[in-house]
Parts: C-alpha cells; structure tokens; sequence
C-alpha cells in the first residue's frame, strides 16, 4: 500500500489596517461598525496631529515656534495682545460684568490688547532675554535656581510694578500720585501670587521648553491667573456697588426696590437727577 502526500502550498496575504474589514474593503460596506472608543482615540489623533504637526512638523505649533524664530518680538506682541483682550472678556462673563449697553466687549477690552502687544510683551521680551543670556549654556541644578530667584527678585518685581500702573492709567488714573497709591496697595498682594506661581512656572520651562518659547509660556500661565484674579475684582467691585446703592434696610431685608431697573452699576443717586464725574466711565 502507498501513501502519497500532497504538498499545500500557502500564500501570505498582507491586508490593509485601519478600519474594520467589510466586503467593500476596509471600513466598507458590511463591516462592523467602530466603537465610540475608537472614533474618539482617532478624533483625539487627528487633533494632536493637525495642532503638533506629528512627524511631518506642519501643524500649528510649529509653524507658531517658526514664527517665534523668525519674528519673535511681533509674535510675542500678537500673542500677548490676544490673550490679554482675551482675558479681558473672560473676565467679564465670569463675575457677569457688562457695560450700560449689556455686552461684555467693554472699552477695556482694546486697552488690554493695547497693554499686553506694547507694553507687557516687549517688556518681556527684554527682560526675559537678559535672564536667559546671563545663564546660556548653564545646565546644572545651581545656575537654575540662581535663574529662578533672579527672576523672582528683580524680573518679577518690575514686570508686576509696570502691570499695576497701567492698570491704573486704564481705571482712569491721570496723577503719578494716584497711579503711586494703586502700585503701592496691590504690589505686595501681586507679588505674593507671583512668588507661589513663578517658580513653578520657570522651572517646567527650563525642564521642558525651547527658550524661543519661555515669553508665550508665561503669557499663557499669566492669561490663566489674571483671569482669576481679574473675576474675583470685579465681582468683589459690583458686590460694593450694589452695597452701597442698595444698602440693607434696619430690619435686616434688602432695601433694594426689585422694581428699579437702572443697572446697580450706576453711581447717580436715583433721589436726584445729577450724575458724578464717574457716571461718565465705562465699567
């Protein structure tokens, strides 16, 4: 009796990936839908992809650090412009701050973005600049905390100084006494949240970014605790307002008449129909 055996033969067959395979082919026709899991991880993908660029460095971070390389005083100015009206506005729809025509765009919005394209982005720019040729090419742990505490100690101090008397010149102020007097009374409260929020800020830079970037960095880091800071003073000004145009009556109620529907930010006395100078300033 004889055996014979046949030889089978096989043939590799590469398919494509990608999708859930159907007759129609990958993600065709009769293939099984994909999990919200995955739609989402691709969503996300495509996201980091387009803002990062990937391996082909054409998305919007990069071409935002080229634009850094090649002009990095007029992106710096755009930057700062923009997220300081930005914050601005955020600002204002947080503690619901409006102005007599109901919207949030005030007139300090255009001041703000004048401020942070001229004022608080070349300051930055400078200073920034010194502080990072002082300590080129200095990567141990005693060059860096030597940067931190010079950027605490000097940086910080004129950078907070300048934001404190423009603020003052956009609130209205006209006199070096009255601007003196608003640097004086929240220079040390700036500074504290600067002392807490600095370091930790100026450290992550010197561990993960491009100096090209450090001045954005910060801008976002400041946009983030402006916008705060920016809410919590004008809920606590139109808290005051309201407390001073609307005082509790002696039985404990408020003596606000509900009827009124002047805006609680008008400081004309209702009793009479004559106005202050401050009548006159968009808040």
């Amino acid at each position: 009796m004889s055996v014979k055996f046949e030889k089978e033969s096989f043939r590799e067959t590469n398919l494509p990936t990608g999708g859930p395979v159907g007759p129609g082919g990958p993600g065709g026709p009769g293939a099984p839908p994909a999990s919200n899991r995955e739609v989402r991880h691709e969503f996300a993908h495509k996201i980091g992809e387009r803002l990062t660029g990937g391996e082909s460095q054409t998305g919007y971070l990069a071409a935002y650090i080229k634009q850094l390389e090649s002009n990095p005083l007029r992106t710096k100015m755009l930057t700062s412009g923009g997220l300081a009206a930005l914050q601005e506005v955020l600002a204002s729809w947080i503690a619901h701050d409006r102005n007599r025509n109901g919207h949030y765009f005030t007139a300090r919005v255009p001041k703000m973005a004048i401020y942070g394209a001229f004022v608080s982005a070349p300051l930055g720019h400078v200073l920034i600049g010194i502080l990072q040729r002082l300590f080129a090419k200095r990567t141990s742990l005693r060059a860096k905390i030597l940067q931190i505490l010079i950027s605490n100690l000097v940086i910080a101090p004129i950078q907070n100084t300048v934001y404190l008397a423009s603020m003052a010149v956009i609130a209205g102020a006209r006199t070096f006494h009255q601007i003196r007097a608003t640097v004086r009374a929240g220079l040390f409260p700036v500074m504290k949240v600067s002392w807490i929020s600095s370091p930790l800020a100026l450290a992550f830079a010197q561990q993960f970014l491009p100096e090209q970037t450090w001045v954005p960095f910060f801008n976002l880091v400041a946009f983030v605790i402006g916008t705060y800071i920016n809410a919590h003073t004008k809920k606590k000004r139109l808290a005051a307002l309201r407390r001073k145009h609307y005082p509790e009556s002696r039985d404990g109620r408020d003596g606000r008449d509900y009827r009124d529907t002047r805006d609680p930010r008008d400081p004309r006395d209702p009793r009479d129909g004559r106005g202050s100078e401050y009548s006159k300033r968009d808040y």
